[in-house]
């Protein structure tokens, strides 16, 4: 923890820790999400949906990391139990439980609009008060953006594929 870093933090550091550590709880949760629908999708376009999954998997666990790494930043410490994400996440968790492509896309394009939102409270939290935490959030929420706009158009696709089939 950087004594000086932690100084520049200007509102309460154990609101800030929370802040991340359920963002934390929600970047692996979608991970997980991401990863296991990538294994079990089935429909049109599969290859390509299992390849943006996957893809979107690897940033959340990227994201997990940049979190992490703010956490320790500020003398706090990442959620350790994997059983406690359930109870910190913003987001929770759908099993990717129906294999189907589309329904796919819908848990996942639902998660990401939640994630636009966290990460869109995060930065109000931070603005002005704590600039590294607030430039990691838009960061973030830079890529969840991209990986909404991702998901849509390919669920818009399949969508126009089964139309003209």
């Amino acid at each position: 923890m950087g004594t000086k870093g932690r100084e520049i933090v200007d509102m309460d550091v154990q609101e800030v820790l929370n802040l991340l550590n359920r963002a934390f709880a929600d970047e692996w949760l979608a991970y997980y999400q991401y990863w296991l629908g990538a294994k079990v999708a089935k429909g049109p376009m599969k290859e390509a949906i299992i390849a943006e999954l996957l893809e979107h998997a690897t940033d959340e666990l990227r994201h997990a990391d940049m979190v992490a790494n703010r956490i320790l930043q500020l003398g706090g410490m990442p959620v350790t139990k994997p059983e406690s994400w359930y109870e910190m996440t913003n987001c929770g968790y759908e099993a990717p439980e129906d294999p189907n492509v589309l329904e796919l896309l819908k848990q996942n394009i639902k998660g990401e609009q939640c994630a636009i939102s966290v990460y869109k409270r995060m930065m109000e939290a931070t603005k002005d008060v704590d600039p590294v935490t607030y430039n990691m959030a838009l960061e973030i929420l830079q890529d969840e953006v991209e990986h909404e706009e991702d998901l849509e158009a390919l669920e818009e696709d399949i969508g126009l594929m089964l139309k003209r089939g």
